[in-house]
């Protein structure tokens, strides 16, 4: 008899994980929204989103990432060819392993 494999997300993990697909969509709407033109914000929000997410869980800061930043790439390329929006993408990780990299050396300092 062949043992099962089973891929069962770890405890804690789900709900913040959807918290996290909720702010990415949200980022995602408000960038898509007709007048709005402020690259800037978009990009310190998904930057500040990621980042909070992975310096309360820094194992997962990849996860963080994609399921902030995935959702303005996607929306543009899907909508409009905009290929240009996966900088946002970019944004989401250079957040998420920042925000990582602060919440370990704040644990050496504890």
């Amino acid at each position: 008899m062949e043992p099962k494999l089973t891929v069962a997300p770890k405890p804690g993990i789900v709900w913040p994980l959807v918290s996290a697909v909720l702010v990415g969509l949200a980022i995602a709407w408000l960038d898509n929204q007709q007048g709005w033109d402020d690259t800037g914000v978009t990009a310190g929000l998904v930057l500040v989103a990621a980042g909070s997410f992975s310096a309360l869980r820094p194992t997962y800061a990849w996860l963080w990432a994609l399921a902030i930043g995935l959702w303005i790439p996607l929306v543009g390329i899907v909508s409009s060819q905009n290929y240009e929006s996966l900088v946002a993408l970019a944004v989401a990780f250079l957040g998420a392993y920042s925000g990582a990299l602060l919440a370990k050396v704040a644990r050496l300092f504890r």
